[in-house]
């Protein structure tokens, strides 16, 4: 037999290395993901992603992001030396957004959509991403966006408070200096309503939150955990649709991320930005991604399922190609994924805690003076 006939044959049994075909249950999306792992290694003819690191200046006199500078609106930036936080100059939703709107035609319906749109800047420095910041930023950061969250959940407009980056070229990104952004609206996103709904429901039926139940799967599986602290933990979820696909969660229920204790606060930051260091050192590069915050409803509704967490969705499936949206996804509505999970997280967990830049830079201090060199410090997993 050839030895493609073999390998096909091989994987059609089941028995691949890593192979893994069947469907896996989304329970917070209610949807099902098709794994197909067999094809991650498929020939491939099409387009690939370059990744040029270009070395960026620590500021940048024509970023609109950076102190000092002057954003399209004609506003000044503040000379800020921490997290900066603005209204967005071109925002999809808006205070001044209609209200009386035409009635539409026919069967459709429309509404207003209206709200509050804020940018995060996490530093002043333009040449430094989320995972390179120092453990106190990040935890200054969360506590920003729990000061964000606050304040916009109670407004009687809002009804859902998204906090979200998106990062790298590859996702739309225009601008590198490390911001999030905070779409505050009069409606709830349709990923979080779906969320919501199952959760309340598990809530319902066990008295448990639906994540509760996911992360004590995880743990007592422990093949796709990444790392974990007292209170938090990180691990590619079972039902992964992306190859990297990670949530970042407090092991402890919480609606959202205002109601985090210190302690909690500083166990969560630990594991995620660990998990970030993780995903930069993979390929020694800045690795992009959408991360979105999973906050419950601001509506009054009931929430006591909802679980607060951060979802990674990167892009690569390969340091040098995409997954790509095509025909299941978009025309058939379920994703379908080339990767395992297992083996995903195994990559994953085999990473440095130590950032590579940080890395090299401690090897260049050890060779020209060794007393310079840094300790590694410990992994954050128990």
């Amino acid at each position: 037999m050839h030895k493609y006939q073999e390998e096909i044959s091989a994987r059609a049994s089941g028995q691949a290395k890593g192979a893994v075909w069947e469907e896996r249950w989304h329970p917070l999306r209610e949807e099902w993901v098709i794994v197909a792992a067999h094809r991650q290694d498929r020939p491939w003819n099409g387009q690939t992603v370059a990744h040029p690191e270009n070395p960026l200046p620590r500021h940048l006199s024509d970023c609109y992001l950076c102190p000092g500078s002057e954003r399209v609106s004609g506003e000044i930036n503040p000379a800020y030396d921490g997290v900066f936080v603005f209204d967005n100059d071109h925002p999809c939703v808006g205070a001044d957004a209609p209200r009386e709107l035409a009635e539409a035609p026919g069967i459709y319906q429309n509404r207003p959509a209206f709200g509050i749109a804020r940018v995060v800047c996490y530093t002043p420095r333009h040449d430094l991403t989320l995972a390179e910041l120092e453990p106190a930023e990040v935890e200054n950061l969360i506590a920003a966006w729990q000061n964000q969250f606050t304040d916009l959940s109670f407004r009687r407009e809002i009804e859902h408070v998204l906090i979200f980056e998106n990062k790298g070229q590859v996702v739309g990104v225009s601008n590198p200096h490390p911001h999030c952004q905070i779409y505050a609206t009069n409606f709830v996103f349709k990923t979080i309503e779906t969320e919501a709904r199952a959760s309340l429901r598990h809530f319902a039926q066990t008295g448990r939150t639906l994540l509760e139940d996911i992360i004590a799967t995880e743990r007592q599986d422990g093949s796709r955990v990444i790392c974990e602290n007292n209170s938090a933990i990180a691990f590619v979820p079972y039902f992964a649709r992306y190859a990297y696909e990670v949530f970042v969660t407090p092991k402890a229920p919480h609606a959202n991320l205002a109601m985090l204790s210190d302690a909690e606060v500083t166990d969560f930051a630990a594991v995620l930005r660990e998990t970030l260091i993780r995903f930069d050192n993979l390929w020694g590069m800045s690795f992009p991604y959408v991360m979105p915050l999973h906050q419950a409803p601001t509506d009054g509704g009931d929430y006591r399922g909802f679980h607060f967490h951060i979802e990674f969705h990167p892009p690569l499936r390969k340091p040098d190609l995409l997954k790509y949206l095509a025909g299941p996804e978009i025309g058939g509505g379920n994703f379908l994924s080339d990767t395992a999970p297992e083996l995903k997280a195994a990559e994953l967990r085999a990473q440095s805690t130590v950032h590579y830049k940080e890395a090299s830079q401690n090897l260049v201090s050890a060779f020209i003076d060794p007393s310079l060199a840094k300790d590694r410090p410990p992994n954050t997993t128990g």
